[in-house]
């Protein structure tokens, strides 16, 4: 099933969902700006997941053929933006997302939402364990 029209963007969302990013969002901003055409947003759950989240991102856009014309927040993975000019990913840490609040900011865009892969593990018991009386 393809999960957009634009393929690159389908393959960065699947990307993104194999990798367990939550929230992702499509914002279409080809009505609004010259800017970019797209906006995708997820957020991670931890400054190493945001981390492996971009390098994922940043080494598989040449199976698309596409190169980021620009990387920041490597260095704080707080926010980590990969500009590929027709569209920009956008990987937050919750805090981040909530504080920099781009869908409101961008409130007239035509969002997509798509749904999490991430599923938390059940509880695993061993034989180790002491039962409870």
């Amino acid at each position: 099933m393809k999960v957009h029209e634009d393929s690159r963007i389908a393959h960065i969302v699947e990307i993104l969902q194999d990798k367990k990013a939550l929230e992702i969002t499509l914002l279409d901003l080809r009505k609004l700006t010259d800017t970019s055409d797209y906006f995708l947003l997820c957020t991670g759950t931890s400054e190493q997941h945001v981390h492996s989240l971009a390098n994922e991102v940043r080494e598989k856009l040449p199976e698309i053929g596409e190169k980021p014309w620009h990387i920041e927040g490597t260095e704080n993975r707080r926010w980590v933006l990969i500009d590929c000019v027709d569209f920009v990913v956008h990987i937050f840490r919750q805090e981040a997302r909530d504080f920099y609040a781009l869908e409101r900011l961008w409130g007239d865009a035509e969002r997509t939402s798509f749904e999490d892969k991430w599923e938390a593990e059940e509880e695993r018991k061993t034989h180790y364990e002491f039962s409870q009386f």
